[in-house]
């Protein structure tokens, strides 16, 4: 399980809007970000690069998995490994009626 961020939701959402406002002052995306970074206290540039890859893509500007479709996904995996659990008991419990209905019962 990904830990919490150690940042705000709407700090994110602020630097990403940031981003995009100042970028047409530095010669790169990199160097917007940087700047970005640094005047709001973000650890790493690398850190603001993915949450502005990261909106790109949840806005469709960007190919790539959204956070919705990768939270239904996550939710998915644990759904089907909940069911194969459970199937696997079932299969089990099968089994043990099985040999308990062909085991000869004597009666007393």
């Amino acid at each position: 399980m990904a830990r919490p961020s150690q940042y705000p939701l709407e700090l994110r959402r602020r630097a990403v809007r940031m981003v995009a406002e100042v970028r047409p002052e530095y010669d790169t995306e990199w160097a917007a970000m940087k700047a970005v970074a640094s005047k709001l206290g973000i650890g790493t540039t690398e850190t603001l690069r993915k949450w502005v890859r990261e909106d790109q893509v949840d806005a469709g500007a960007r190919p790539g998995t959204t956070t919705e479709e990768s939270t239904q996904i996550k939710a998915m995996k644990k759904q089907i490994a909940e069911l194969k659990r459970a199937n696997e008991i079932l299969k089990a419990a099968a089994s043990f009626f099985a040999a308990e209905l062909d085991r000869p019962h004597t009666r007393s």
